[in-house]
């Protein structure tokens, strides 16, 4: 089992965390956010906290669909609505644009990071001409963009249109063109694509706790998991393939998406498990999401 963290990114910064919040620096603005796995003291002081560009305050009692928290940010003056970050990896060059929204998300999970090398260098690794790859639950799309930026013909599923005109931003920012953005139940979506016959040579899954599809489709996690890789394994190229399952339930070991990608992928060799952490100025090391990956 690893324990993984971006290796160097200049326009982030995990400063602080503790009572159950976290202080990030994303470009140059300093942003105080909840955090419910932060719960340990804090390092800094209050006033330094209290030095933040934006803070976001939660609303007590609401929730949206996938369980965020609701609430509104409290800004400083001339901090922006939205603004831009920079990721680079060897010759990968992302641009993503933040934005503060209601539910204390910015557009970027920063720890993914090290997914995004992963997804970069088994493009590379795979041998193939446009290997075709397929992000599902794929928010604002550092993963499309990491495969992109590889050369892969990318389809990137998302159920909300608002996340596919985001995403689309970034791969424009990103100077990248070309991927095929789809508003789908990812479920229905990978059920489709088996029964058409199509096959993808890579697979990126990070699928919420729960959500819901653009046509009401409920999805829990730990209900539909087994049916949605079960499904994913259908459309998997069986000569050159790899896939990353990322998984952010707070109930989930890494031993899970380890046993997932074992049983429904056997063929996958180097299985790589862990969890994905980011660490503040104190050395304190904050756990975000655990992981499964691998290729053949």
């Amino acid at each position: 089992m690893n324990l993984l963290s971006p290796s160097s990114w200049p326009d982030y910064e995990l400063i602080d965390t503790g009572g159950y919040e976290k202080l990030e620096r994303f470009g140059r603005y300093v942003l105080r956010r909840p955090e419910p796995q932060s719960v340990w003291q804090k390092s800094l002081t209050e006033r330094d906290w209290n030095n933040a560009d934006a803070w976001f305050k939660k609303e007590k009692g609401k929730f949206g669909t996938e369980g965020n928290e609701r609430g509104e940010w409290i800004l400083k003056p001339k901090m922006p609505q939205q603004w831009f970050v920079s990721y680079v990896y060897k010759d990968m060059r992302l641009r993503f644009r933040l934005g503060l929204t209601a539910f204390k998300h910015v557009g970027i999970f920063p720890e993914q990071a090290s997914n995004w090398d992963f997804i970069y260098d088994s493009v590379l690794s795979l041998g193939v001409n446009f290997p075709k790859i397929l992000n599902l639950f794929a928010y604002t799309g550092g993963a499309s963009l990491a495969a992109r930026a590889a050369g892969a013909d990318v389809t990137h599923v998302d159920s909300v249109k608002q996340v596919l005109t985001w995403s689309r931003e970034n791969m424009e920012a990103s100077g990248l063109a070309d991927v095929r953005w789809m508003c789908e139940d990812a479920l229905k979506f990978v059920k489709r694509e088996a029964r058409r016959g199509n096959r993808y040579n890579g697979i990126i899954l990070d699928p919420p706790a729960y959500g819901r599809g653009p046509e009401g489709e409920k999805w829990v996690l730990e209900e539909r998991i087994a049916e949605l890789m079960d499904a994913c394994a259908q459309i998997a190229d069986e000569q050159r393939f790899f896939c990353v399952l990322n998984l952010y339930s707070m109930g989930f070991s890494s031993l899970i998406a380890e046993n997932l990608l074992r049983d429904y992928f056997p063929k996958l060799k180097n299985i790589d498990y862990g969890e994905l952490f980011l660490a503040d100025r104190s050395g304190k090391r904050l756990p975000l999401s655990v992981f499964g990956r691998g290729g053949n």
